[in-house]
């Protein structure tokens, strides 16, 4: 037993790890999930300017992705319609309607030229072995913005899950640039469907946002949908109110459905029904209105850590000047060496001395000792580096005719331009906070002049509205009956009319012995005959209640009074105001009020009643005893 459970034990770490940080959760420094990273990398190699059938693209990533070939079609389409790395034609489904796209073998793609600006640099990737180890993978691309936050993500891992909502491409831009040089910077969600968003419990990512539908009530006789609240589609937020119009909710006449590439979902309202005051209803018992709890969970460093948009933002500026510099070194160490070939080959073609010397050697050897000793004497000129044995073998294969058509003036030209294009790239690794900023603003400008990602523009207004209370909307319509007689209280007895309520109310139930309950509104229900009050159990309107009783000791007789307030309950749970045995004489919820209380005659007593005020006689908790109000037997009281 104890083998197996360490198996187990084993074994589920495993695969929780694997689910984790293989699977569900994006990665910090490039903001993709595995399969994600394995599609761009796919489009990366297939690469030549044209368009790629999705299945193709599928069949390429199977080399990476071990899941299957479903999942990779499914992640693409998803990925596409985010419209930043994926070019799409043909039918990739519909946002708007959760149409479905078409089958992988109908539709084609290529990776954006935005997408290679960002991730693409393969000197700079580092690769792992694939799942079968046939083929090599990038671990992660060297992302030079926060894509996490530009695309957003969700995932449900083992333990733990991140749901990341999409921002606004230009903002982040605008918010690394920000971060670079200083300056305070705030981020909000930007969504593709549209709508309203209210930020104000966002909490830096990690809290929750309202999100509306963008309503059209120009017409007071219809509503018109222009845009959907983010996770909704037409077919579902119609659903939602055709459900909410059945329960009552919503009086509506009908609903259509025009939705093109725009929303358009046209709700007819039924006679004297009016669409300002409809507007609300929707917000309560719709999908025109959602909460959506965000939760900021990545992998950073092969650990699942919860992070804040700032945190975030901070992280990809300093990975940005790490990336640039990286770039700007390799491209000068690139041009060093191309600037020191171009020197030797000047030389070695120019001075015709070498190839004198080098004609009458009969050996290898002996060239290649000729060709360092002709140029021992012109160590100014080749530079610091000097001349290798490697350079050597480099100018020995120079072909004749390249030899022939050499070009002197051509050649000092290419030669000026590397060392000017040297000397930029020092003066941008001395300063590399400002061509950090200068890079986010090429793409920036490149963005703006994307006519399919419409400028870059927010399509989200931020704005701030409270959530609608659903029991405030709701209409109370519904008649609550009560038989005195039989006892049975709920909408479905005949009996007397005891308040109008909603689906959503509460009702309070002070019983003839002196007991409450509050439950939910039924059909039907026994309280027992002769209940002293039935209500609503509203906290704010209850709690202002003072609750009097007058009730007959169990053992003595006595009369006593209790007056109290009911301010909490646990459902369909029975509490007691009165002594066990105790009976009830009377309840009243009024604050002033006289009675006479009537003793039962005895020998020898003259006085057999007495008038008494309830507002002589204090409030008094829910567990505290009666006031006693004679030490005589009482019969009966009478009201006044």
């Amino acid at each position: 037993m104890a083998y197996i459970k360490n198996l187990f034990d084993k074994n589920f770490l495993e695969y929780a790890s694997y689910v984790i940080k293989d699977r569900a959760i994006p990665d910090l420094e490039d903001g993709l999930k595995p399969v994600q990273r394995r599609i761009l990398h796919s489009l990366f190699e297939m690469d030549d300017g044209k368009f790629h059938k999705v299945a193709n693209v599928v069949g390429h990533c199977m080399k990476y992705h071990p899941h299957g070939d479903a999942s990779i079609g499914s992640a693409l389409v998803v990925l596409a319609n985010k419209e930043y790395f994926i070019d799409k034609q043909g039918n990739f489904g519909n946002i708007f309607t959760g149409d479905e796209a078409s089958a992988v073998r109908y539709i084609e793609c290529r990776a954006t030229s935005l997408a290679k600006d960002i991730f693409y640099n393969p000197k700079l990737t580092a690769m792992a072995d694939s799942y079968d180890g046939r083929n090599k993978e990038p671990v992660f691309f060297p992302a030079k913005i926060p894509v996490v936050l530009v695309i957003g993500a969700e995932g449900i891992a083992v333990g733990m899950s991140t749901k990341i909502l999409p921002h606004n491409i230009l903002e982040v831009l605008e918010a690394e640039k920000a971060c670079l040089e200083g300056k305070p910077f705030r981020l909000y969600p930007d969504f593709p469907t549209g709508g309203l968003v209210d930020v104000s419990d966002y909490k830096d990512g990690n809290g929750k946002v309202l999100v509306r539908a963008k309503l059209d009530t120009s017409d007071p006789k219809r509503i018109v949908i222009r845009e959907l609240p983010f996770g909704s589609t037409t077919e579902s937020l119609i659903n939602s109110v055709e459900t909410a119009a059945k329960a009552g909710r919503i009086k509506i006449q009908s609903i259509n459905d025009f939705t093109t590439e725009k929303v358009e979902i046209e709700i007819r309202l039924a006679r004297g029904v009016y669409s300002q005051a409809t507007v609300d209803a929707l917000f309560a018992f719709t999908e025109c209105e959602q909460s959506l709890s965000v939760n900021l969970l990545v992998i950073d460093n092969n650990f699942p850590v919860v992070m804040a948009i700032t945190e975030v933002i901070e992280h990809h500026a300093k990975q940005l000047l790490k990336f640039l510099t990286k770039e700007l070194e390799l491209e000068k160490k690139e041009l060093q060496n191309k600037l020191h070939f171009r020197n030797l080959e000047r030389i070695f073609i120019e001075d015709g001395q070498i190839y004198k010397v080098i004609e009458k050697m009969k050996t290898a050897e002996a060239v290649e000792k000729a060709v360092l000793d002709s140029f021992a004497s012109r160590l100014k000129a080749v530079g610091p580096r000097g001349v290798s044995h490697e350079d050597v073998e480099h100018l020995l294969r120079i072909p004749i005719r390249r030899l022939s058509l050499y070009d002197i003036n051509k050649a000092k030209t290419e030669i000026l331009e590397i060392q000017a294009r040297i000397k930029t790239i020092n003066a941008h690794l001395k300063n590399i906070t400002a061509y950090g900023a200068s890079f986010l603003d090429s793409i920036i400008e490149k963005v703006k002049s994307d006519e399919d990602l419409g400028g870059g523009s927010r399509k989200t207004l931020v704005g701030a509205f409270e959530k609608v209370a659903v029991k405030e909307v709701v209409k109370k319509d519904i008649q609550l009956k009560y038989d005195a007689v039989t006892g049975y209280l709920g909408t479905g007895v005949a009996g007397e009319v005891v308040a109008e309520v909603s689906p959503f109310d509460r009702i309070l139930t002070l019983r003839r012995n002196g007991t409450y309950m509050v439950a939910d509104i039924t059909e039907k229900s026994f309280v027992g005959p002769g209940a002293w009050w039935i209500g609503v159990a509203d906290k704010e309107a209850v709690s202002g209640m003072v609750f009097t009783l007058i009730y007959k000791e169990g053992e003595t007789g006595y009369p006593c009074i209790k007056r109290c307030i009911i301010e909490g309950w646990i459902m369909n749970k029975e509490y007691s105001l009165v002594p066990e045995g105790a009976a009830v004489l009377h309840a009243d919820i009024r604050q002033n009020f006289s009675f006479t209380a009537y003793y039962t005659p005895k020998p020898r007593i003259k006085i057999t009643k007495e008038n008494f005020k309830v507002q002589d006689y204090g409030v008094r908790g829910l567990k505290a005893g009666g006031v006693r109000l004679a030490d005589r037997e009482i019969e009966r009281i009478e009201l006044k």
